[in-house]
């Protein structure tokens, strides 16, 4: 535990002086303050942080670590030729890394929200899950991105995979979904469509955050299906146990691969 906490430690230092997460800081940072100064409709100003931190977030995450662990291959190398675990350095960098990517995320959002003087109490809720759903995107999505590295010995097919798996999830998944709802509309889909939402983190984490603007009236029948199944306590369990699952899957994956590595 100890050489896991120094490991962690060095890689955080190490990341909090690359330019690339000031810039991400500073991002969040101006884009909340823009948002905030420039309305005072505060769902209009959530919905907004929704939108910009789901899609951002998940690029950035994926693509800043598959890059990171092919820039740190020498290191890698290097500590396994020390006494050193390799499911702790595995760990030790992933840490290293989301930390400080979803430490951003949290500050560049939250100064703003603090210093604006507006009240955001009656908000809270929409507050936490624009908050965790930030967090849960960072650890997926470096997980993704740890695994596709360790997977992928060439860099550019590895970063190509990372952007096109992003673009899957963003762009490419919601395509599908309107073409199935536009081929088969004479149908019931809304319990099926639910099903599909588990299978992509970033709509299961942009339909809790819509619902509980309550804006779900705007979706029509198929809102009031999703208002109806995760807003209660059962549906919200089974989404977080579903962003948790997507977490943990490719990170053990990676762990796997990673221990079987030839370096």
């Amino acid at each position: 535990m100890n050489i896991l906490a120094k490991i962690i430690r060095y890689q955080i230092h190490d990341i909090s002086r690359s330019m690339w997460l000031i810039i991400y800081t500073l991002f969040f940072l101006l884009t909340s303050y823009g948002l905030i100064s420039f309305s005072n409709n505060i769902p209009k100003v959530l919905v907004s942080l929704m939108n910009i931190t789901l899609i951002i977030i998940p690029m950035v995450s994926i693509i800043f670590g598959t890059i990171y662990l092919y820039n740190n291959k020498d290191y890698v190398v290097l500590m396994l030729s020390q006494p050193i675990k390799r499911t702790v350095l595995y760990f030790g960098l992933y840490l290293g890394l989301v930390i400080p990517l979803a430490f951003s995320f949290v500050i560049g959002i939250s100064i703003p929200l603090i210093l604006s003087g507006k009240n955001w109490l009656e908000h809270i809720a929409v507050i936490v899950y624009l908050f965790t759903s930030g967090v849960f995107q960072t650890i997926i999505f470096v997980s993704i991105a740890f695994l596709i590295s360790i997977v992928n010995e060439n860099r550019i097919l590895g970063l190509g995979l990372s952007i096109f798996i992003w673009l899957c999830f963003a762009v490419l998944y919601d395509g599908m979904l309107l073409l199935i709802i536009e081929f088969f509309q004479d149908y019931p889909l809304e319990k099926m469509l639910i099903g599909f939402l588990f299978f992509n983190p970033i709509d299961l984490a942009r339909i809790l955050i819509i619902l509980k603007l309550d804006v779900a009236a705007l979706m029509g029948y198929t809102g009031a299906v999703f208002q109806k199944f995760f807003n209660t306590e059962w549906g919200i369990i089974l989404s977080l146990s579903s962003l948790t699952i997507w977490s943990i899957v490719p990170l053990l994956i990676g762990k796997s691969k990673f221990l079987k590595k030839d370096f």
